[in-house]
């Protein structure tokens, strides 16, 4: 592998355990199935080899891959496809990975590093851009911030909903948007503002979340209950995960582009419930700091990925002290363009980590 190593996870059998031919007619399988999605043959491998070798031996060498859990037939006297540990393989042990050029480079650079964008828009920016760029879903596990605030506010958006503002000492502006009581008085969201502002700015998030909680909690304060819940929801906004911050996913729809069967479908479907579970998508944050570089998940690697079929790269950026603090990657099926996608993924969090340091 270039630059940095690609790590997967589960155990697949040892690429030393091909031999040159059975490597040769695998990496056919895996070009056809990331090309089509279609199944195929040996008489189809043995014309793209040049007659090389025989459809029969062709054959046996298939059979012999499929003994090893690396290939599957989809249908009787179908061709065949890898399997996620035939992928997995693939991509650990016989990937080529590509570079990305000078224009993509500067392409990623001037779309991520435009002025007077807050750290959020980038952030957005750069999924966005990912996702147009593998036609895959784009994620990003946005930092936690921590530093202390300059100023709160709650803004109203219209019947049931609010947007909260903090701008950090930086500079940095975090936007988020909440559910609030419908018929919810100005003056509740002016109280709010107020009341947050005194006990939040020039202080971190993390300084004053427990005690202004705790203070709700003995209601030691003369806010209204609706003023009351509107601080409380504005709070869980900003804390309901410590290990990071917001989760942006851009461009499902991309997934499903691709999709050739009622079958896949379903998994798409599945996959976008699994995308609501935030929990789940933020653990992978914790799964990219357990080794450096561009991270690989192949179907069951991953619990969120295993029931949808798909895969996810993502590689963790981090701040000006090397900790990390984010992750940035795409969503797509097992069989997306790995070697094309692996250095988009790479650089961009290359692109992000000198930004944010």
């Amino acid at each position: 592998m270039t630059q940095q190593q690609v790590h997967t996870s589960l155990e697949t059998p040892a690429i030393e355990e091909l031999n040159e031919r059975s490597r040769e007619i695998f990496r056919h399988i895996v070009d056809a199935y990331v090309a089509t999605g279609e199944p195929i043959g040996s008489r189809t491998i043995s014309r793209k080899m040049g007659m090389s070798l025989s459809p029969a031996t062709v054959r046996n060498a298939m059979a012999d891959l499929e003994d090893l859990g690396l290939l599957y037939a989809p249908h009787t006297s179908a061709g065949r496809l890898p399997t996620e540990a035939g992928m997995r393989l693939f991509v650990h042990g016989l990937l080529e990975r590509g570079n990305l050029t000078k224009d993509e480079q500067s392409r990623i650079d001037a779309q991520c590093t435009a002025v007077g964008r807050s750290l959020s828009e980038v952030l957005e920016e750069a999924t966005g851009m990912l996702s147009g760029l593998s036609h895959c879903a784009g994620l990003v596990v946005a930092p936690k911030i921590e530093e202390p605030l300059k100023h709160v506010e709650f803004v109203a958006l219209g019947p049931g909903r609010a947007l909260v503002v903090l701008v950090f000492a930086s500079g940095v502006v975090e936007n988020r948007i909440i559910d609030v009581p419908i018929g919810l008085p100005a003056s509740s969201l002016v109280e709010a503002t107020n009341y947050l502002s005194t006990r939040l700015v020039g202080r971190r998030l993390d300084q004053a979340r427990v005690e202004i909680r705790e203070e709700l909690r003995q209601q030691k304060v003369e806010l209204d209950a609706l003023t009351s819940k509107v601080v409380e929801l504005g709070l869980a906004t900003w804390s309901d995960d410590e290990r990071g911050g917001v989760l942006i996913v851009r461009g499902q729809a991309q997934l499903l582009d691709d999709v050739t069967a009622i079958e896949d479908l379903e998994r798409i479907r599945r996959l976008f419930s699994a995308l609501e579970t935030k929990e789940a998508l933020l653990s992978l944050l914790d799964l990219t700091g357990s080794a450096e570089g561009v991270q690989i998940f192949i179907g069951a690697e991953n619990d969120l990925f295993g029931l949808a079929g798909c895969a996810v790269v993502i590689a963790p950026y981090s701040n000006s002290q090397q900790r990390i603090v984010g992750a940035i990657g795409v969503i797509g099926p097992t069989r997306i363009d790995y070697a094309r996608i692996i250095p988009l993924v790479d650089y961009t969090a290359q692109v992000i980590g000198r930004i944010i340091g």
